[in-house]
């Protein structure tokens, strides 16, 4: 890979990784907030929903930020393009959805469902993309780094 293919690959990778991490941020400031709300009203109903947040929102998202920025080629595949569109879909209707069931309306069951079937492809599209696209980490493992 020549070095203008190689710089525009991890440019690519980093504004992937930061619009995950970014869109994390929002859903840790979302959770976190929930939960004060739900300790400061002792209304806990929505439990499910603040920690769905926390791991599908925050956790997961900055997570799959850092790994694409470390497999720059996994983060400039159509997989990867998938995998965000699907999941920026999937999650908040999945919260809305859960939020409602949580809140007595079990009409919206159908509705967590389909979220959670979208989520499942996202995933999917996720691991294939690192899988089958990532090639080799900008960090090799078991290898000595230097500060840039």
């Amino acid at each position: 890979m020549n070095t203008i293919t190689g710089r525009r690959l991890q440019e690519s990778a980093e504004a992937t990784s930061r619009r995950w991490i970014v869109i994390g941020l929002v859903y840790f400031v979302a959770a976190v907030s929930l939960g004060v709300v739900m300790g400061a009203s002792h209304d806990f109903r929505l439990k499910a929903v603040h920690v769905h947040a926390n791991l599908l929102g925050w956790v997961s998202m900055v997570l799959m930020g850092l790994v694409y920025r470390l497999y720059p080629s996994a983060a400039a595949s159509r997989l990867a393009g998938w995998h965000f569109a699907l999941y920026q879909l999937a999650l908040p209707v999945m919260l809305g959805g859960l939020a409602a069931l949580m809140l007595g309306q079990p009409g919206a069951e159908p509705l967590v469902g389909i979220a959670s079937v979208v989520m499942l492809a996202a995933v999917v599209c996720f691991a294939l993309a690192v899988w089958l696209g990532g090639g080799r980490s900008v960090v090799h493992f078991g290898q000595s780094q230097t500060a840039a």
